[in-house]
């Protein structure tokens, strides 16, 4: 069985800078980790509000902080948690490759895409149904494809696309999107990017095991070969006896504690107003500073 100080779920942005500082101040920590680092950094096409970068894409980002973390020869451990025991005089962290002992835990698991929700859309991931446009949107090179949502993710990934894409359709259930104006405009001057508003998908069509279009609850049917899901996140599941969540996330105070003793949480899992690289950066630099003073 291994063993730390600390042990740090999640590699995204909130984690890497807990462990960074953890590091720093000679605490023996790892990062566990299930996904590839950087978290949904690397669903991310352009970051234009990150202090010190006019301008960069998440994954090239998420690979500089890595390099970072890799430097400082921070242990990096590639495992689902399943569940984290808290005993009197330690904690043990469970995975699905064994289990980790230590004295503190910093929570940086963040938060996931949100489904759509219809019938066979999981059944379809990866033959048509995708919630990154980064990842997949070249194998639907000179196709007719659908993003669904009205946020920035969304409208990035409209442009993204478009640009690979035969044709884009933008689906929104609502009449104005949340998105920044200045995305909306670019799409707007797109001439391969129809938008379609106040509407849902109401049923995936299927055509040899692959998606082959999409029926809109008004009647509509549209056909494409893939359908980008852009409607927001749901935090990651993290089980832990006597935790205090709020609909999953989970509740710290301003030091990033949360209520049980030695066990912190930052970036997108918690429970928050802004979700910001910037404010996860921050909550991670927090967390690992408390937990320092209290180790």
């Amino acid at each position: 069985m291994l063993d730390f100080d600390v042990v740090v779920i999640g590699c995204g942005v909130a984690g890497m800078t807990s462990a960074l500082y953890l590091k720093r101040a000679n605490i023996n920590a790892c990062i566990i980790e299930k996904n590839a680092p950087g978290g949904q950094l690397n669903m991310i096409l352009d970051i234009n509000n990150y202090p010190g970068f006019k301008s960069i894409d998440g994954p090239s980002l998420a690979f500089n902080m890595f390099e970072q973390i890799r430097e400082l020869n921070v242990p990096y451990k590639y495992a689902n948690v399943l569940e984290i025991i808290n005993e009197k005089d330690k904690k043990i962290v469970k995975t699905n490759k064994g289990d980790i002992t230590c004295k503190g835990i910093i929570i940086a698991n963040g938060r996931r895409p949100r489904e759509l929700g219809v019938e066979d859309e999981k059944k379809l991931i990866g033959r048509g149904i995708s919630y990154c446009s980064i990842c997949d949107g070249t194998l639907y090179k000179d196709k007719d494809v659908c993003v669904v949502g009205g946020g920035n993710a969304a409208l990035e990934s409209a442009l993204y696309l478009s640009d690979i894409c035969n044709k884009v359709y933008l689906i929104h259930r609502r009449d104005e999107f949340r998105g920044e104006n200045m995305s909306l405009e670019k799409i707007k001057n797109k001439d391969n990017i129809e938008i379609k508003t106040c509407v849902k998908i109401k049923k995936i069509n299927e055509k040899d095991n692959k998606l082959s279009g999409v029926l809109l609850d008004n009647g509509e049917e549209i056909s494409c070969e893939a359908v980008f899901v852009n409607v927001g996140n749901v935090p990651m599941p993290i089980k832990c006896e006597g935790l205090n969540t709020d609909e999953g996330y989970i509740i710290v105070d301003e030091k990033m504690k949360t209520n049980i003793d030695k066990i912190y949480a930052c970036g997108d899992i918690i429970k928050k107003d802004v979700y910001q690289i910037s404010t996860a950066t921050g909550e991670g630099t927090i967390a690992a500073m408390s937990l320092i003073k209290e180790l």
